[in-house]
């Protein structure tokens, strides 16, 4: 099993964080890892993605064409990268900031305002983390809540709470199928 995923958005929006804790709690299920941020001069506000492959074989390099995963929050990084997606691929947006993705099997989760009810809109990548790992089942929601306690950076421990109940609520949201915060759109 190899899987690509590409997380696009904007400084700020805590993509690399996501890509590293993707990749923190997929090597605690013992699998191979790359994470490769890339982000813009303008750091806040400017470009942001964050690639990693996940494979229970080596990984020959950290960069690729086509994505299994794609999870997008800004309309830039949608139009930008829905192109690489696989066709049997998954593609998530922020539905709170993108009105729809125009893609057949697009999967729209409402997580900036879910983060805001939740008291930090910072929070809302986090959201995203535990949808997308319940929607596609490829990590553990106790590796990536021990994931979250690995890093141990001061701005981190302030957020280590807020973190868990965010990855918590994505995949309740998911599991108990609550239409206000998804939106599918049917394969046609």
């Amino acid at each position: 099993m190899e899987k690509r995923i590409l997380i696009g958005g904007s400084g700020g929006q805590g993509i690399l964080f996501m890509g590293k804790v993707i990749a923190s709690a997929a090597m605690m299920d013992g699998k191979e890892v790359t994470w490769f941020p890339s982000y813009g001069a303008e750091m806040r506000c400017g470009t942001a993605n964050c690639a990693v492959v996940i494979s229970d074989e080596q990984i020959g390099s950290p960069v690729f064409k086509y994505v299994d995963i794609l999870v997008v929050f800004t309309e830039a990084s949608l139009n930008k990268f829905t192109p690489r997606l696989n066709e049997d691929g998954y593609l998530l947006y922020d539905s709170s900031l993108i009105t729809g993705s125009g893609s057949p099997g697009a999967i729209g989760v409402n997580v900036t305002t879910m983060a805001r009810e939740l008291g930090n809109t910072k929070a809302a990548n986090m959201i995203m983390l535990g949808a997308m790992a319940a929607i596609t089942g490829i990590l553990k929601k106790e590796n990536l809540l021990s994931a979250i306690e690995g890093d141990v950076s001061e701005c981190m421990l302030q957020a280590l709470s807020i973190n868990k109940r965010a990855i918590l609520k994505g995949y309740e949201i998911v599991e108990n199928q609550e239409s206000r915060y998804l939106r599918y759109r049917a394969n046609t």
